[in-house]
């Protein structure tokens, strides 16, 4: 109806144009939250005064608490908290990765790309399997194949769900969930502002104090993307520490 009130198509979102030959958008912000990872825990960790902490100690103390207290105890246990450093690595990186949504000038989420996800799906199912195969050599593989504690005639029912949720499902909702909700989030917030510019700049003079609607929606959903960052950051570990939990004591 009116044509000054025009989207572009939905591959702006999708595809970065690449800086030089393999470089995006997503792949700086990718290596720029490994960094920031890489040099907070390294200065918080780097301080063994006994006196209070402060600065980057007390805020590296504080999210090594959360991850013992909030994700290992809760799944794992004592026996876990070896597991602390691989645990509290993959939370602040998938944090990293997911607030730039709502980082200005960034705006973009490198967990809504599925690549980075599938890797870090990987990168876990890798470390479970592993841990399996570690605590009961080959029979792990033997124990979801044909579980025991299950009535006879259910073991090769149970055994091959047991295989397709362990081998193939776990890795796979793990990817999907995570880029699944950072993607809804960066096009919701993306839509928004589109309109908030659309209705700034149209020529249709009684339509331009409609902008503040979408802009009340923009800063609701840029508040709610902060929480969904932490949440699927802390999930993802979660689940992470599960899986491990899991391989290790197969009783549990």
């Amino acid at each position: 109806m009116y044509a000054d009130l025009n989207f572009p198509p939905l591959s702006h979102i999708l595809v970065w144009q690449e800086f030089a030959k393999g470089t995006n958008k997503i792949s700086v912000i990718v290596v720029l939250a490994a960094l920031v990872t890489i040099v907070v825990l390294f200065l918080a960790g780097r301080s063994q005064a006994v006196a209070a902490p402060t600065g980057f100690k007390n805020f590296g103390e504080t999210v090594v608490e959360f991850i013992q207290n909030g994700v290992i105890m809760q799944t794992m246990g004592a026996d876990g908290l070896a597991w602390t450093p691989f645990l509290l690595t993959i939370f602040s990186f998938v944090f990293l990765t997911n607030i730039t949504g709502v980082v200005p000038t960034i705006q973009m989420p490198a967990n809504a790309r599925l690549a980075g996800p599938a890797f870090l799906a990987l990168l876990v199912w890798i470390t479970f399997i592993g841990v399996g195969i570690k605590h009961q050599g080959l029979r792990y593989f033997a124990h979801l194949a044909w579980p025991p504690g299950v009535p006879f005639f259910l073991k090769p029912l149970v055994g091959l769900i047991e295989i397709v949720s362990t081998l193939l499902v776990r890795p796979f909702s793990l990817a999907v969930r995570l880029f699944a909700n950072l993607m809804a989030g960066h096009i919701l917030l993306f839509t928004f502002a589109l309109m908030t510019d659309s209705l700034l700049t149209t020529s249709v003079t009684w339509l331009k104090p409609f902008f503040v609607l979408p802009v009340l929606m923009l800063i609701f959903l840029t508040t709610f993307e902060v929480l969904v960052a932490f949440l699927q950051a802390y999930i993802f570990a979660m689940l992470t520490a599960v899986y491990i939990g899991s391989s290790a004591h197969p009783e549990h």
